[in-house]
């Protein structure tokens, strides 16, 4: 403690998501003595709490996890490495003192305002969503408009299914992902429209999360207009010409009791702003030179905060890289520069016709059955052996990882997930089993835990498994 109470430390990281938590880690690791992570909510993780869904992990953990899962692999390297998280302090405040006093950081949690005075400070605020707000959709102002980020909030963290007719507006990652979950659910998810050309999030979750439901797409449409009183009672939904402009006369009407908004993210920068750090003026995103460390010195930034990033991977490769950097600013060390090319090599758009994209690893390799010459079949497109097997596999049996919640008998949610990936035409009746299920809470759940099984279709019994601990 310093004078008046003050929290000293070596580096304070300000946000506990994968990369706060991976910038803590690399900190601890580059030599601080005291890395104190601020967190404002009750727990780490950030987003991933809510991203039920499996896809991470692929690079930074060579395996394919939830977001619960990798959430939890990351809160316990940075609390291994020795780093001290706490929950439940939300930012107000940041100032560069004068030369050689640090930075100081004012917090407020539930015992009342708190001062840090750290060396260095890296900044790892995450993103927030747009809203309809910014992106003025015309009509009235109802009840039932979402962002994505909200629906996911509200369905696998509250156990609240916002509505059972749903439009979906725009195709990033997170919007497709939630048209499965709420199909999955039992909701109908009517269309999802996309402004641009083509899809814009992943080849592979327009086949696994549109195409296997036989949502519709269209590309190149808006919602034109909302309509409905006290609750949204439909959407017009218009082609969009070279200007992004509806067409008069293209409208068509889907009735519906929740739109659901994806239309992209907005890095979340009002705290570095009180300490007079420049931002991006089109993107809203901190600005940086190579080692990741803002204009104010000492306060480095990382993760969606700085830019938007494709997979949480990278984000916490990037944290630990500006972790390792704070701690090198502070020693007089040299830094290391971040290599922007880390991003996503996976096909964005339509799947390729007559392809398969294999989501083994994260080549994402676009695999062709061909024949030749003789009839024989033969695979091309990958760069590995299994990519044969899943292409395989994905024509004559195709399977999927089913992730879900199950309730514990206090009515709290648990995410789980299956074993192993199961027969695709047995994911409806695979979510009605776990329906059914409550989960014994008399002893704490702790991931990985086995707490129920699912039938395959061959009539083999699938594991369930916890991808988070209980709290």
């Amino acid at each position: 403690m310093g004078a008046r109470g003050t929290v000293n430390c070596d580096v304070l990281v300000i946000g506990a998501g994968p990369g706060g938590l991976a910038a803590a880690k690399g900190a601890r690791e580059a030599g601080a003595r005291r890395v104190i992570v601020l967190e404002r909510d009750a727990c780490p993780g950030g987003i991933l709490n809510q991203c039920i869904h499996d896809g991470f992990g692929l690079i930074r953990y060579k395996e394919q996890l939830t977001g619960p899962e990798y959430a939890v692999r990351a809160e316990r390297e940075a609390t291994e490495a020795g780093a001290k998280i706490m929950t439940g302090h939300q930012v107000v405040r940041m100032e560069r003192m004068a030369a050689g006093e640090g930075i100081e950081v004012t917090a407020v949690s539930a015992s009342g305002l708190k001062t840090f005075r750290a060396g260095a400070v890296v900044l790892a605020l995450g993103c927030r969503e747009r809203t309809r707000g910014a992106i003025s959709i015309p009509g009235s102002r109802p009840a039932g408009v979402f962002t994505a980020g909200v629906i996911q909030n509200f369905v696998n963290i509250r156990n609240v299914m916002p509505g059972h007719r749903v439009v979906i507006l725009g195709s990033g990652d997170v919007g497709m992902i939630m048209a499965r979950r709420l199909t999955l659910e039992g909701a109908k998810v009517q269309v999802v429209a996309e402004i641009l050309p083509e899809p814009a999030g992943l080849a592979r979750n327009v086949s696994q999360c549109l195409y296997d439901y036989g949502i519709p797409i269209l590309c190149s449409h808006t919602v034109s207009r909302i309509i409905g009183r006290r609750k949204i009672e439909a959407v017009e939904i218009s082609e969009v010409d070279q200007n992004m402009r509806p067409v008069p006369g293209t409208e068509q009407r889907f009735d519906c009791d929740a739109l659901v908004l994806s239309v992209g993210l907005i890095p979340e920068n009002e705290i570095a702003q009180t300490a007079g750090v420049t931002l991006d003026p089109k993107t809203n995103g901190t600005l940086t030179d190579e080692y990741l460390q803002t204009d104010v010195e000492g306060i480095f930034s990382c993760g969606n905060s700085r830019r938007i990033m494709d997979l949480a991977d990278f984000v916490s490769e990037q944290g630990e890289l500006a972790g390792r950097n704070a701690v090198a600013h502070l020693t007089g060390e040299e830094m290391e520069t971040w290599d922007e090319s880390r991003t996503t090599s996976m096909l964005k758009g339509y799947p390729v016709p007559d392809t398969v994209t294999c989501t083994l690893c994260p080549n994402g390799c676009q695999v062709r059955r061909v024949a030749d010459e003789n009839g024989t079949f033969t695979y091309e497109g990958n760069k590995c052996p299994r990519g044969i097997d899943f292409a395989e596999q994905e024509r004559t049996a195709p399977r999927r990882m089913l992730t879900t919640t199950v309730r514990d008998a206090d009515g709290h949610l648990i995410p789980v997930r299956t074993g192993q990936p199961i027969s695709r035409e047995k994911m409806f009746d695979a979510m009605k089993e776990m329906r059914t299920f409550t989960a014994d809470c008399t002893e704490n759940i702790r991931c990985g835990d086995t707490l129920t099984y699912v039938t395959d279709k061959d009539g083999s019994r699938i594991r369930v498994i916890a991808t988070a601990d209980s709290r």
